[in-house]
């Protein structure tokens, strides 16, 4: 730990080192003044990363220690550059650009550095942390629980982005930030009815530069609908305190270890928002009277305890009619100067009156007229006009968001129903959806699903979270895609699918299943999709459950053990998706069940230690894919001595992410031929693949995204005769490619972004006839390529060198 500290130490005292010479010499090196800002800038960002010794927060290995060693050095040539450049004069045209193009490759490295080799690790626990707590992560934060700032050692994380446009929110911020300064408010309780944008005003705050510079950035925002108590203060002391809780915690000793905490940081300022607040007893377990200390706390209801002592009441109005018609006019409309959709006047207005102020409503309504004729239009206003009388908010939006359905064709609309299945409040993948929706509506490719669910994001009824372009242009990944709903949506959708009955779908239920279930078979027995969401559940917990018509099976929980349900009867069963949304790996039980599923196609295992393969003794014969999401692996795999090509002999598809205990994979993998897409993203321990992997020889894929610790690809990568689509992008280890990559003869794509060890092609890359693309991000890596620039597409997508995410006020 000692030595750690040390090289960090040491790296960022070379780094000072520079930014002081950029200081003392930039009035006198005009020549490279805006080289010049830019490299201090980068620096004045990053020493304080090294000097703190926030190095010690990521675990050193080797590979790390020489990167730090090799950027140490790269630094002292920088001092030395740039004492050199004061002394160039204004003539001197060629040192000139030779000297501007060191300082701009000197600040590309510092901060690819950082971003490759301190953001991976930061970027995995993120996710992990996204997965585990139901959190809103802004940027890619899984569950509705963000983080601005930190807290403690835990990293930090960002707010719910906001909408393309906020329309009529100025106001509403400046009195909500007003009683939030107040010196005698602890509690302000923000009301509104679901649809008027409360998630939204938070946001807003959130990201606002008085608020943040109030709170120096120490911000909590958890959403917390029906998520109980205890697990809420569960988290926050996790997040506070540094360190994971006691499972068994009582309600009442979690209550008084945060006020202690609460107490410790003294007048260190803490704003806590929680956001969907059903129930007003969690504001009481978390009030605590101490300077610095604030709630901002977000309901349907306005709460009795609002107006107690150091309590305020914000009541948030709907929009008015003039900024109800500015948010749908910019939602509805083209803004490229196309008449053609323009529409009558008096008709939009009937429309937007319709939505009564309810800016959910609005861009939903509005995102379902978008380029629509003029005929859909008045369709739409008629459907809006008729009905019943309206006697409350809640029974006004719902009729104007069931009435944007009403454009939905069939597939889609099916689509949008089986959104209710997953867990409210929490982001999940979108690869998950498309599995079930692929095997479920009988779609031929992925790339049609995935139309279907854009087609739900254009029209606001769904969000995408992350990166869209990476999912839409590399090939069909959408590891890195999740999706997210409004409640009222969620509601929506489970609404329709009741009228149906196609579906079955239980909320969390942490007691298991009803008993009345064994007189109500009705109630799922047709179901095609079945979706239950539970605690620990034991061989005992299921009583004999039949599902003789389900082609889905949704089975959410949280536990640290699980007992699959006895799935004799399950014949027609598809896809099989076992998620576990607790802050530990569950150990799996009973997963020989899964081999009496003759007709399975996809199954999905998400936070689970993978059971042996012993348990399985019968061919799955229609397995086609296998996807493995933050789960223990390795020893399953590697101990397994099953002849796996026998049970699986038609699998085409294995996905492993972020699982880090992976290490290899098993040789016998190589054994599966009829695999077409082998996918390994995001495991950072992962360094060999086979050598025999060339006995795949129907490969058609081959994806290895941010393997930091894979340093080579092996030789036998040559015979892949069929690989179409190479990724090697984050794994930034990787020095050089095979010598007999020229023999790829089918290889059309190659993703290389983010290889920055990677600084020399091997000679026969150049006989790669039938590359058609390679894809960076760097013009370094592009130049590379450019003996065959005539016959290949050279794509340098944009980088963003952001590092807010180092968590350091500047």
């Amino acid at each position: 730990m000692a030595g750690e500290l040390i090289l960090s130490s040491a790296v960022g005292a070379v780094a000072g080192e520079v930014l002081r010479a950029i200081l003392e010499t930039k009035d006198k090196a005009v020549n490279f003044k805006e080289d010049f800002e830019r490299l201090q800038n980068t620096l004045e960002q990053v020493v304080p990363v090294f000097e703190e010794g926030r190095m010690l927060d990521l675990e050193l290995n080797d590979r790390k220690r020489k990167g730090l060693e090799k950027l140490m050095v790269k630094l002292r040539k920088g001092e030395e550059l740039v004492k050199k450049c004061s002394k160039v004069s204004k003539i001197n045209i060629f040192l000139k650009i030779r000297y501007s193009s060191k300082i701009i490759s000197l600040d590309e490295t510092i901060l690819r550095f950082c971003q490759r080799e301190l953001q991976v690790e930061i970027w995995r626990d993120n996710k992990q942390l996204q997965r585990d707590v139901q959190q809103v992560l802004r940027t890619l934060q899984q569950g509705r629980t963000t983080v601005v700032g930190s807290v403690g050692n835990k990293g930090s994380f960002v707010v719910p982005e906001l909408p393309d446009r906020v329309v009529g929110f100025g106001s509403p911020l400046r009195e909500l930030k007003y009683e939030l300064f107040k010196e005698n408010v602890t509690v302000v309780g923000l009301c509104a009815p679901g649809g008027c944008g409360k998630s939204t005003l938070v946001a807003m705050l959130c990201q606002d530069e008085q608020v943040r510079g109030e709170f120096k950035d120490k911000i909590l925002y958890l959403t917390v609908s029906r998520t109980p108590t205890l697990k809420i203060l569960q988290r926050l002391l996790e997040e506070i305190g540094g360190g994971v809780q006691e499972s068994n915690l009582s309600e009442e000793a979690a209550t008084k270890q945060f006020q202690y905490l609460l107490k410790q940081r003294k007048s260190e300022p803490l704003l806590l928002v929680l956001d969907d607040v059903w129930d007003d007893s969690i504001i009481e377990k978390l009030f605590y009277r101490t300077e610095g200390y604030k709630m901002l706390v977000t309901s349907r209801e306005a709460f009795t305890r609002y107006n107690f002592n150091y309590h305020s009441l914000y009541l948030l109005k709907k929009l008015s009619h003039q900024e109800s018609i500015t948010l749908f006019r910019h939602t509805a409309l083209s803004h490229d100067g196309n008449v053609d959709y323009e529409p009558d006047e008096d008709l939009l207005d009937e429309i937007v009156r319709s939505c009564d102020g309810f800016p959910l409503a609005i861009t939903v309504i509005a995102k379902s007229l978008s380029l629509q004729p003029a005929v859909m239009w008045k369709k739409m206003a008629r459907k809006l006009s008729n009905g019943s009388s309206i006697f409350d908010f809640d029974e006004k939006l719902w009729k104007c968001l069931a009435a944007s359905l009403d454009s939905l064709d069939d597939t889609i609309l099916e689509c949008f129903i089986v959104l209710g299945s997953f867990p409210e409040d929490k982001w999940f993948s979108a690869s998950a959806l498309i599995d079930i929706w692929c095997e479920l509506y009988e779609l031929e490719y992925e790339d049609d699903a995935y139309v279907n669910l854009f087609e739900l994001a254009s029209r606001n009824l769904v969000n995408l979270v992350g990166s869209r372009k990476f999912a839409k242009e590399i090939d069909g990944s959408y590891n890195e895609l999740f999706v997210t709903q409004h409640d009222l949506l969620r509601d929506m959708a489970i609404y329709k699918n009741h009228k149906q009955g196609k579906r079955f779908i239980m909320d969390k239920r942490e007691q298991g299943l009803p008993g009345s279930w064994r007189k109500q078979e009705n109630l799922y027995l047709n179901a095609r999709l079945v979706s239950l969401h539970t605690g620990e559940m034991c061989s005992k917990s299921w009583y004999d459950l039949q599902l003789p018509e389900a082609e889905v099976l949704i089975l959410n929980f949280s536990a640290s053990s699980y007992t699959l349900p006895p799935l004799v009867e399950t014949r027609k069963l598809k896809v099989l998706i076992v998620a576990n949304h607790g802050r530990t790996h569950a150990k799996l039980s009973n997963s020989q069940t899964v081999g009496e599923l003759a007709n399975l196609k996809r199954i999905r295992l998400e936070k689970v230690s993978i059971p042996s393969l012993h348990e399985f003794t019968m061919p799955l014969m229609n397995l086609k894919k296998i996807s493995l999401v933050t789960c223990e692996v390795g020893q399953a795999l590697m101990q397994c001595t099953i002849n796996v090509s026998y049970i699986l002999p038609n699998l085409v598809e294995v996905n492993i992410d972020y699982c880090d205990d992976l290490v290899e994979l098993p040789p016998w993998i190589c054994d599966i031929i009829s695999l077409q897409k082998l996918s390994i993203t995001n495991c950072h321990n992962f360094a060999a693949l086979p050598e025999r992997i060339g006995c795949l020889t129907d490969l058609d894929l081959l994806r290895l995204h941010a393997c930091t610790g894979l340093s080579k690809l092996p030789d036998s990568l040559q015979k892949l005769q069929k690989l179409r689509f190479l990724d090697i992008s984050d794994c930034s280890n990787i020095e050089m490619l095979p010598d007999g990559i020229c023999n790829l003869c089918c290889l059309k794509k190659l993703d290389m972004r983010g290889c920055i060890e990677l600084k020399e092609l091997p000679p026969s890359a150049m006989n790669l006839v039938h590359l058609k693309e390679v894809i960076c991000d760097d013009e370094d890596t592009a130049s590379l390529w450019v003996p065959l620039s005539s016959n290949i597409k050279i794509t340098v997508l944009e980088k963003d060198n952001n590092l807010d995410w180092l968590g350091i006020d500047i």
